[in-house]
């Protein structure tokens, strides 16, 4: 016997088992299958360390409702699964966890640090896959992947090697970004910029032979011992005399040239600055130009002064600089200070301010890879396309911008670098595994690179590496390239560009042909959502409270391409409401299409329905609404798409055709009746195809209890994640249906108005004039919809023109006017009477009000605001009074 739907919506009664059902019949299960069309997302790899936040949320969401439609379009629709090994994060969490152990990780070997990584990896790793599944991924788990996966593992040595014997991948001392906290380095993209009150402060450099010196302004005094150089402009005449002598580094006393540089501005500061290779990046730049010492540092890795700062050494370099700043003011050094807001580079996982350092670290050379990634974007000629297109710029100036990339990281969790030293004459071996015997020495012994690789590098080969890569897969061929890579514009540079010279570099093609980019989700003051503003929002506690659905379709329908979001409560309670209003239209569906037994009762089919105008009007609806959705999907537009799936779903079945057939259903007509519960039935199942990739769970759950539709190859369980997104269908016009049933719409709409304006009953009966020189056919055929919904007993039709007599109100329709008799709205004496009484009572707040504010005593001693408070509601009677005395009179003068 089959039942109904439950009578209380609450996805908590079925989102879990919903979900579990799908995984068993394998409806996620993507395969290389020749006779359909690939689609295929990675997933953007959450680390291990996460929990599921509204940013992932948002980001899954969008990803899901592109998989699902797809696989409704007849896609082999792959949503590939996956996690971050997240090197430093996942450190510092295994770290904190042994310092509560009391352990040290200083104390261990790397092995066994390792095994300690692995255990944390096993225990935590999967809790945000688990979390994915309450909101409803519709990913393939069976391919499920991981960074440090035995084939990702490969695929990362591979392409070490590769672009170690292409000559782009090489090991020098350079420059680089180090974390004091992190203990390793940082590639530019892991390096956030914040503006940060500060100072300049001007420092005098004696010169050597007595003659006048020189004023330089710096935000670092601290990194001054390392100065090898002072750097002018060619040509700026106030330092002419000091070019190609020394200074002196104040109370320091060592000599330094005076250069001439292009980085030297003569319209900033000074004019003339100080050259400290080893402590900033452009003072290297210069360093390399001129041949300057680049190894001379101050700082060491703990951000402590080193010996060269003297008997600052062993300082923080912070608490340094203080008693740096103070003995040079002693001094007679300091000339001036400064305020200023300085952007200053920080550690993106720690945020602790990053200390540039000469280092001997692993770098990819990117000139070559960057120029066909460059050429890739569409506005170059590509065909990598940007949704929105502005946010190519990011892409197209970090791409002309970009430095060589520090690879290397001073941390045990991650991709070992494949480097082999050997142990007699240090040469150097990038291999996959321990070499035999050394190529120059014959030495059997060598021991591996202590570092690891930046978890970007793997990161950037997942589009492929998932699939196969380096074998040559069934599925690397079939699915790649991807279809769409769905990001925030957060880290566009961070992982977009090095999938792009990464695919490009591997796989002579770009990995994706759209990037399609969505914004952060911020609370409702738009503020960012962060730990110590304590404004996070937890999606599990909003799906356990509203369930998957409604956040999903809040999310989805709350976004446009680009553009940041606020989460809304109100918001998300609509999206909940949406869900109970089809779900109770969903059950009173049921209820007509069942017999008291639980059986179905007669129903028409395609052939032997007799379509009645509101029929042809709700299926021409759909039929064009699936059209447009379609068009807004193909164009990522999916806020403006779910809009108007809801629009249909609400508007159109819900407040119009379940209203206009009730009669039908409740009639003695037999065949009509089964008409109408096939239309019935047909429109629901085509409005929740194209409701379920935005809310998955609740359209699913429906679809199971309406008739069945024919089971099919790829459909064998009649599931709705596996049945045809509606096409259009362009002899479904029905122009003339939709032309009446819209016109009887617009007539009880205007109907409706006149009652409210009125004052009056919804249930009172009413008789209509309409004036119209066009609608004259239409009317009749139209006549029974308006009384059965408006309490409209009867409809005159005159000809249009000639002004309204005053006794009956009036609304201008398309292609004419209504006329309701006024003493058809309201009992004119007992209106009058009411009215009456109204006068009274207002005249009476009136003259309460002008009383108390005449009374001096309490206008002195009563709060401003509380006196203004009163006049206010003085005001609002005395408007509230003159409307009520003009409906009186015009009452008492019909």
């Amino acid at each position: 016997m089959r039942t109904n739907l439950a009578k209380t919506y609450d996805p908590n009664d079925f989102e879990d088992r919903i979900y579990e059902m799908w995984e068993e019949k394998g409806a996620f299960n993507a395969d290389v299958d020749k006779d359909k069309k690939p689609f295929t997302i990675v997933m953007p790899p959450p680390n291990i360390t996460g929990q599921l936040h509204m940013g992932h949320a948002l980001d899954q969401t969008l990803q899901d409702v592109l998989t699902r439609w797809k696989r409704m379009q007849g896609y082999s629709a792959l949503w590939l699964p996956g996690t971050d090994h997240a090197s430093i994060a996942t450190e510092v969490k295994v770290v904190e966890k042994l310092k509560k152990e009391g352990i040290d990780k200083h104390d261990l070997t790397r092995e066994e640090f390792l095994k300690h990584a692995w255990a944390w990896k096993e225990e935590f790793g999967g809790r945000i896959t688990k979390q994915c599944r309450k909101l409803g991924d519709s990913c393939d788990w069976r391919r499920e992947r991981f960074t440090m996966d035995e084939g990702c593992n490969n695929a990362v040595k591979e392409m070490f090697i590769k672009l170690y014997n292409d000559g782009l991948i090489y090991k020098g001392n350079r420059l680089i970004n180090w974390c004091p906290c992190c203990h390793t380095t940082l590639s530019d993209a892991e390096v956030e910029h914040e503006d940060m009150n500060g100072h300049y402060w001007y420092f005098y450099y004696p010169a050597e032979d007595g003659s006048e010196g020189i004023t330089i302004a710096t935000s670092r005094p601290e990194t001054m011992f390392a100065d090898v150089a002072i750097a002018v402009a060619e040509g700026d005449e106030r330092y002419a005399h000091l070019i190609g002598k020394n200074v002196l580094i104040p109370l320091v006393g060592t000599p330094i040239p005076v250069i001439t540089d292009e980085h030297a501005d003569p319209e900033k500061g000074t004019g003339a600055v100080k050259i400290t290779p080893a402590h900033d990046q452009n003072d290297f730049e210069v360093g390399e130009r001129h041949g300057l010492d680049s190894s001379l540092s101050c700082i060491d890795e703990d951000a402590k002064m080193t010996e060269l700062a003297g008997k600052y050494a062993g300082m923080d370099r912070y608490e340094c600089r203080k008693q740096w700043i103070a003995d040079l003011d002693e001094a007679g050094y300091l000339k001036k200070i400064d305020d200023l807001v300085i952007p200053t580079g920080t550690c993106y996982r720690c945020h602790t301010i990053v200390e540039p350092r000469i280092s001997d670290q692993w770098f990819v050379a990117m000139k070559k890879l960057a120029e066909p990634a460059i050429k890739a974007a569409k506005s170059e000629g590509g065909e990598l396309e940007y949704v929105p297109q502005r946010y190519e710029k990011i892409y197209l100036k970090w791409l002309n911008e970009i430095r060589d990339w520090c690879i290397s990281r001073q941390l045990w969790w991650g991709h070992r670098i494949p480097a082999y030293y050997c142990d007699e004459c240090g040469e150097v071996v990038v291999a996959t595994d321990t070499p035999d015997v050394c190529p120059k020495c014959g030495c059997k012994h060598f021991h591996q690179d202590e570092d690891v690789l930046d978890t970007w590098f793997s990161s950037a080969l997942w589009p492929f590496s998932t699939l196969g890569w380096p074998e040559k897969t069934p599925e690397l061929d079939y699915f790649y390239p991807n279809s769409v890579m769905v990001t925030g514009y957060d880290i566009i540079f961070f992982w977009v560009v090095r999938m792009v010279f990464s695919s490009l570099y591997t796989m002579g093609e770009i990995p994706y042909k759209h990037v399609y980019i969505h914004g952060l989700v911020r609370d409702s003051q738009g503020r960012k959502m962060s730990k110590s503003l304590g404004n996070g929002i937890d999606p599990l506690v909003v799906i356990d409270e509203t369930g998957a659905d409604a956040l999903r379709f809040m999310l989805a329908t709350g976004i446009s391409p680009g553009n940041d979001m606020r989460f809304l409560e109100e918001k998300l309670l609509a999206a909940r409401n949406f869900a109970n209003k089809l779900w109770n239209a969903s059950r009173f569906t049921i209820m007509n299409l069942l017999d008291e037994n639980g059986e179905f009762l007669p129903m028409a089919d395609e052939k032997s329905a007799v379509l009645k105008d509101e029929d042809k009007w709700i299926i021409a609806k759909i039929n064009e609404g699936a059209k447009t959705i379609t068009e807004d999907m193909d164009k990522f537009e999916l806020g403006i798409a779910g809009q108007k799936v809801y629009d249909l779903i609400w508007d159109v079945y819900c407040d119009w055709y379940i209203e206009l057939i009730k009669p039908r259903l409740w009639g003695d007509d037999e065949e009509d009746k089964a008409t109408a519960r096939f239309v019935l039935q047909k429109t629901l199942k085509d409005l929740l195809r194209l409701l379920h990739p935005f809310m998955p769970f609740i359209t699913e759950e429906i679809w199971g209890y309406l008739p069945e539709e024919p089971k099919t190859k790829d459909n064998p369980d009649g599931l709705l994640i596996k049945d045809r997104w509606p096409e259009f269908d362009a002899s479904l016009d029905y122009a003339d249906s939709v032309f009446k049933i819209e016109t009887a719409m617009e007539i009880i709409k205007a109907v409706r108005n006149i009652r409210v304006e009125a004052d009056a009953a919804p249930s009172r009966h009413v008789n209509l004039i309409v004036k119209t020189d066009t609608l004259g056919e239409v009317i009749p055929a139209i006549e029974s919809y308006i009384g059965n919904i408006a309490n409209v007993d009867s409809i005159k039709i005159e000809a249009a023109g000639g002004a309204a007599s005053d006794d009956v109100m009036s609304a201008v329709i398309s292609g004419g006017e209504i006329l309701v008799p006024l003493d058809e709205l309201v009992d004119m004496a007992a209106e009058i009477e009411r009215l009456e009484k109204e006068v009274k009572r207002l005249e009476g707040e009136v003259t309460r009000v002008e009383k108390k504010l005449s009374n001096q005593g309490f206008v002195a001693k009563a709060p401003a605001a509380v006196v203004e408070e009163e006049k206010a509601k003085g005001e609002k009677y005395k408007e509230m009074l003159a409307t009520v005395v003009a409906r009186l009179d015009s009452l008492k003068n019909k």
